[in-house]
């Protein structure tokens, strides 16, 4: 009954926060920036508990369920991109936008803008639709089937469509404080007693399969390379964290605010994988079985931990930070996609004059509108790491090239950046589709098959293609002005600014 109570009350407690925050919305630029405002902590509190969604919860869990050790390579290829990331901070924030489309046409022109604007459209409407999925897999969970997978589903997207379209950033960033406080105790914390309850260390692994505990679980290079590189890329592309990076109060929290983020995905996301892990050796038949919801009840295996592997009230606490991860992830989602609409549509290209008020009542609207196409999208796809995959793919083969050069190469051109955008959206959706229509786009390399289709391998042609025509296309055209490029990649023969 705890359990089920703290799945229930704790969304309207956030939403409770969300409507109290609203008052302080007075701008557009209050809801999708709060006003850049954001100490450092609560940045590093919102940044982890955007990147730390149901792709984490149940799609990277249950790899690791089936996989071992070796799952963590979906998280690691974030973790370098992190460290990279920490020296662009302080750039991006320094110059004052709003969007990763604003950053796009400013440097690139407005082709990139319309181009990088669909690239986020189609990634991020699908990364808060299985946020809804995931939220609705709880629910069925917890009340053991009282509530359908599909109503469950409606509801969490109903939660999340509210949260976000009362205040925006200003909710996100009040709740994240807490949220990650939440989700880092309870995962820390549940650790330690499933191993313990399960008879130690050396009892719970030693039951599972060897290969499980090596840092490739037996896998060949190339599916490392696929789990790990769309994370990496889509980390360089993460539109919520160059969102977040505009909302800091100044260059230098936008760099402190990567150290946190970086330490606690590194701490949450390894402990969700020992988790998943020690899940495996606990229960055995997860492997196989199917669960409430009707799915494989790996991916579900922390859910399950809650229910069974802990005390009732840390199982609360594991249900709660569930919860969290789906509301916060989701809902930066969709004010991200919404923000794009809203400014990089609408304010830029259809009514520049619009009013504050009309500029907010058209995001908030969006909000609604992006949240019944995410629904629709849900049809398309068998499991949460799947479309995880297919969306990090998406920003990662199409965006991030794009974006890195702007802050790295002199010579890359608008021309060049088009041809990326454009190159990487249409590879990946591309080769998705003909996959889903029945095409045959497997190549057999060293003996093994790899669909080239499929979610764990679409980003390496997508890559290709995109850095390819990046790089051919810059080269090919005239270089930019260098007025233009100045603010993206500064002279460093000329004094350093101050924060």
């Amino acid at each position: 009954m705890l359990q089920t109570l703290t799945v229930l009350i704790y969304p309207l407690i956030l939403i409770g926060v969300g409507i109290w925050r609203s008052r302080r919305v007075r701008t557009h630029a209050d809801f999708m920036v709060a006003g850049r405002s954001v100490p450092a902590w609560m940045l590093a509190g919102t940044l982890i508990c955007t990147w730390v969604g149901s792709g984490t919860l149940f799609g990277g869990a249950g790899l690791a369920f089936r996989s071992g050790f070796s799952a963590l390579w979906f998280s690691i290829g974030a973790w370098f991109g992190l460290v990279a990331v920490f020296l662009m901070a302080p750039r991006v924030r320094a110059l004052e936008q709003y969007t990763v489309p604003d950053l796009l046409e400013k440097r690139y022109g407005p082709m990139s803008r319309l181009l990088g604007t669909c690239a986020i459209l189609v990634a991020y409407t699908a990364i808060a639709a299985y946020q809804f999925r995931g939220g609705g897999w709880i629910l069925t969970i917890v009340t053991d089937g009282a509530i359908s997978p599909e109503a469950g589903m409606l509801l969490t997207a109903a939660a999340i469509v509210l949260f976000t379209a009362v205040s925006g950033m200003m909710s996100i960033v009040s709740v994240d404080v807490v949220n990650g406080l939440i989700i880092t105790i309870a995962i820390v914390l549940a650790l330690p007693l499933v191993i313990s309850g399960g008879g130690g260390v050396e009892d719970v692994f030693g039951r599972l399969d060897p290969a499980m505990l090596t840092p490739t679980g037996g896998h060949r290079a190339l599916w490392i390379v696929g789990v790990a590189l769309p994370t990496f890329l889509f980390l360089f592309g993460e539109s919520g964290m160059y969102q977040k990076f505009f909302s800091a109060r100044d260059a230098r929290t936008a760099r402190r605010s990567v150290i946190g983020m970086l330490m606690g995905i590194m701490i949450i996301e390894t402990s969700i994988a020992l988790l998943a892990m020690s899940g495996r050796s606990l229960y055995p038949e997860l492997a196989t079985g199917t669960n409430a919801v009707g799915r494989a009840a790996s991916e579900t295996v922390i859910l399950h931990l809650a229910r069974h592997g802990v005390p009732e009230l840390l199982g609360a606490a594991l249900l709660a930070a569930a919860v969290a991860i789906v509301l916060s992830t989701g809902s930066t989602m969709l004010l991200v996609a919404s923000s794009n609409v809203s400014r990089d549509l609408y304010e830029r290209f259809i009514r520049p004059d619009a009013t504050e008020a009309r500029k907010l009542t058209v995001q908030r609207i969006s909000v609604l509108v992006l949240a019944l196409v995410g629904i629709l999208l849900l049809t398309r796809f068998e499991s949460v790491l799947t479309m995880a995959l297919y969306a990090y793919s998406v920003i990662g083969a199409a965006l991030t090239p794009a974006l890195v050069a702007a802050f790295t190469w002199k010579r890359v051109t608008a021309q060049g950046a088009a041809a990326c955008l454009f190159g990487g959206l249409g590879t990946i959706v591309g080769l998705a589709a003909l996959g889903s229509m029945g095409m045959d786009l497997s190549l057999a390399i060293g003996g093994t098959v790899f669909d080239f289709s499929s979610s764990d391998y679409v980003v390496v042609p997508g890559v290709l293609v995109s850095v390819t025509l990046l790089i051919v296309v810059s080269l090919l055209t005239p270089p930019t002005d260098p007025v233009v490029r100045e603010a993206f990649l500064p002279d460093r023969r000329a004094s350093p600014a101050r924060d």
